[in-house]
Order: structure tokens, then sequence, then C-alpha cells
């Protein structure tokens, strides 16, 4: 009992502080056009980002929508205000959520989960802000380094080794259900490249595909856990 009541406490609290953060977070970001151009002299024109944004809106209000319902299941509510007020939930959030998870053996929808998801995210956020201070403060003195030809192909496949890594763990689970969507997906990126800036998007067939796999699979094996 008291731990049901201390969960739900928490999650109460949770909810007030990340409604606090995220609506404290958009003031913020709206805002700061404005500010910089009443201090210059320079306002942006409404009617034209108005226009811009309706040439790229409709699709990442799509995106954001599609991430929001896949995510927040897997991070709960302390790791989803979190992920989605400091960003990079791709690249960064959600594969340091899912290793701690792994690495914690949680499952999703516990309260386990919850704070592991929580903390985890917390961690990865504090990382990329003193990554990000010191990338600063070095940048002129590592520029000629970080310029060179011979780290060009370096930094131009860190995100692929980062997924390819974190992706084997699971797929070595079930390589036969994981071959089929990733090669589908595989070839339809190769011959429709202009999906490849949709990949939010793309996560509803991929994962529709596997869910579908899986459970013909499960159903094949008699539904036998």
């Amino acid at each position: 009992m008291k731990r049901e009541e201390y969960l739900e406490k928490y999650n109460a609290t949770t909810h007030i502080l990340g409604r606090i953060a995220s609506l404290a977070t958009l003031i913020l970001l709206l805002g700061a056009p404005f500010l910089i151009g009443s201090i210059l002299g320079a306002l942006p024109d409404l009617s034209a980002a108005f226009k811009g944004f309706l040439s790229v809106g409709i699709i990442w209000t799509v995106s954001s929508v599609v991430e929001f319902l896949v995510y927040t299941p897997m991070l709960g509510a302390g790791g989803g205000y979190l992920a989605f007020i400091t960003g990079n939930l791709i690249n960064m959030k959600i594969p340091c959520a899912m290793n701690a998870r792994e690495i914690a053996d949680t499952h999703t929808g516990t309260a386990e989960n919850e704070i592991i998801s929580t903390l985890s995210i917390a961690a990865s956020s504090l990382t990329t802000i003193a990554v990000l201070a010191l990338g600063v403060l070095f940048l002129v003195p590592l520029q000629p380094v970080l310029q060179s030809e011979a780290l060009q192909p370096a930094f131009a496949n860190v995100v692929p080794a980062l997924f390819g890594a974190m992706a084997y763990q699971y797929f070595r689970r079930n390589i036969r259900l994981a071959c089929v969507p990733l090669t589908i997906m595989t070839l339809l990126f190769v011959f429709v490249p202009s999906l490849i800036s949709q990949t939010s998007i793309m996560i509803i067939p991929s994962g529709a595909i596997t869910i579908a796999l899986a459970y013909y699979l499960w159903r094949k094996k008699g539904g036998e856990s």
C-alpha cells in the first residue's frame, strides 16, 4: 500500500514538474527569436515564417505525434518529459534508455523501468551538456585536427556505427525476425531515397511488419511464449 501511494505521488509530482518545464521550454524556444529581434531591431517576418512552417510543418507535426506515441510508453513519464525537452531522442536518448533497461533487466510499463529510464536519460542529458561545453571550449584549438581529411570518414559514420552496435544486441535474439523488416526497409530506402528524411514516420510500417511477423511466428509455434 505504501509503495502504491508513493508511486502515485511520484507520478503526480513528475507530471506537474514536467508540464511546467515543458511550458517554460516552449516559451523560451518561441520567445528567443522575438527577444533577439527586438533587441537588434530586426523582428522576424511572421508571414514568411508562417509560409515556411506550412511547407514543413505538416510533416514534422505527424512525425512529432508518431514519436510521442511510440517513445512515451518506452520511456515513461519522467523519461518522456526529459527526452522531449532535451531532444535528440533517436540518436542519444532512446539508445541510452534501452541499453540501461537491458542492463537493469526492467520491463516497459513497470515502476522500475520508469526510474531506470528517467535516470539514464538524465545522465545522458548531463553528459551531452558537458561534452558540448568542452566542445565549445576546445573548438578553436582542435579545429585543424577535426577538419583533417583522415577523420572525415569517421565523422560521416558516427550515427550508423552507434545504431549498428545498439541494434545488434536485439537482432541477435531472433535473427529471422529482424532480417525481414530490416531487408524491406533497406530496399525501400535504396530505391526511394526521399524516404530517408522520413525515418520517424517509417517507424510505423516497419514496426507493424515486425509485430505481424512476430505474431505469425508465435502462432506457428502454437502460441507458446
